[in-house]
């Protein structure tokens, strides 16, 4: 099968990219025990499905076999539009295919598998009609600001880049929009993926989605420009102010000021003077600092005082602002806006395995992102490692007591117990109380109209 051949569709794929080269410690033999022994397949389905995998009269039966997955198969082979309208059966589809990579997404107005049979009459039926609204941001966005790392490398330096982020964009769902069942997912490799699974933001169409990314936009330069953040207007938007005050300033001052060594050279603070507009007060700090190389002190943090010391001093707003820009410029989340704009988008499925880094896409407790060590994520070969030491490895026997999981004896397991009960629990009840609540409507609606 070729790559063509199975890309029938491909106007609607918009797919977060990343190559699938194979790194030692992955294989498919791994990948094939990792699927018929740890992949939490029946939460996952229990997730997508949203209380309609249930008897109540309320259910939408129909609306798990409209989901679309992906699968990337080895050598890049694409399988789009798959649908699956059991647990059993997604669970027998992965173990079969055993893909590299899960891509999930939206729900479509019909069964995404049969497509090509509503387009023969001539109506365009075929439209997704829900799907999370998802963030997806990577450290290779951040290369500008941090001299650690490089593109998809990353560390323990420039990793509370991402702790910013999280911190950052959760708070604002759940203050500024109210929203409550949210997932923070490690991407494997180089950033974290979101996933805000709320029925009023899997709803959203296409404009309002494009309206809540606009909301986060701040960082708004390129490569090629100076200033890359302005913030605008005579005070800042609360939601800029709190960010600021409460994440932002005090993680450029106690974490990436000294770790990412912001001001050691004249290389490095230039760059942050280009972003002060006065000549006057740039030249100052400039030959201070070209004079005095050398301080008993970290050199970053006095570079620092001197700057904020020195602007704070002058009159105008714009000047006194610079210092918040620079913050900005260098914390603040960079999201791929088109993922968080379309409907369409694919993003990967959590619990799947990063083939470069063989890391799997764990869930991330925003109260606790502070605590994830991307080095220290599971990884496919200590997960195997973990089912060899328990003896649950051989086929057809897993040795295991009654209740309990394969994964309880592995490294996994805080992972899925995460999931299910701060995540998967609570959003399972409030999608059950949502149908409840909708069915009793229209009954209720349909006896009155009855009585009249």
């Amino acid at each position: 099968m070729t790559r063509e051949e199975v890309e029938n569709g491909r106007d609607y794929m918009l797919i977060d990219g990343e190559d699938n080269a194979v790194p030692d410690g992955f294989n498919t033999d791994y990948l094939k025990a990792y699927y018929g022994k740890l992949f939490p397949c029946a939460d996952m389905f229990k997730w997508l499905s949203y209380g309609n995998d249930g008897k109540h009269p309320g259910c939408d039966h129909s609306y798990s076999g409209r989901r679309e997955f992906s699968f990337t198969l080895d050598n890049d082979i694409y399988l789009r539009f798959q649908s699956f309208n059991t647990a059993s059966e997604l669970e027998n589809a992965i173990k079969e295919k055993c893909p590299f990579k899960i891509d999930i997404g939206p729900v479509y107005s019909v069964d995404p598998s049969k497509r090509h049979a509503y387009s023969q009459g001539g109506d365009n039926i075929f439209t997704p009609v829900e799907r999370e609204l998802v963030f997806d941001i990577d450290i290779s966005d951040y290369d500008d600001v941090r001299y650690c790392c490089s593109g998809a490398d990353v560390c323990l330096e420039c990793w509370p880049l991402m702790t910013v982020a999280i911190k950052v964009i959760d708070t604002s769902l759940r203050d500024d929009f109210g929203f409550s069942h949210i997932l923070w997912v490690y991407s494997g490799r180089r950033g974290v993926h979101c996933w805000v699974c709320d029925g009023k933001a899997r709803r959203l169409n296409n404009e309002q989605r494009a309206a809540i990314a606009d909301y986060f936009r701040v960082y708004k330069g390129n490569e090629n420009s100076n200033k890359k953040v302005s913030l605008v207007g005579p005070a800042l938007h609360p939601f800029l102010v709190r960010s600021y005050t409460k994440i932002l300033q005090n993680y450029f001052e106690k974490r990436l000021l000294s770790s990412q060594n912001l001001f050691l050279n004249e290389e490095r603070f230039e760059k942050i003077l280009e972003m002060i507009p006065d000549e006057s007060i740039t030249s100052e700090l400039r030959g201070r600092w070209l004079s005095n190389k050398r301080s008993k002190e970290d050199i970053n943090v006095v570079r620092w005082e001197q700057l904020k010391h020195l602007l704070s001093s002058k009159k105008g707003q714009g000047l006194r602002r610079c210092i918040e820009e620079i913050v900005f410029s260098f914390t603040y989340p960079r999201l791929d806006m088109e993922v968080s704009k379309h409907m369409n988008h694919l993003l990967k499925a959590p619990f799947c395995v990063h083939p470069k880094t063989g890391r799997v896409c764990i869930p991330i407790d925003p109260k606790k992102c502070d605590e994830l060590d991307p080095s220290a994520v599971p990884t496919l070969s200590k997960l195997i490692g973990d089912l060899n030491a328990g003896g649950f490895i051989a086929e057809g026997d897993n040795g295991m007591e009654e209740g309990k999981n394969e994964w309880d004896g592995t490294s996994f397991v805080q992972c899925v117990k995460y999931f299910k009960e701060y995540f998967l629990d609570p959003l399972h009840k409030s999608c059950k109380e949502e149908i409840e609540t909708s069915y009793n409507a229209k009954v209720k609606q349909s006896r009155n109209s009855i009585s009249w």
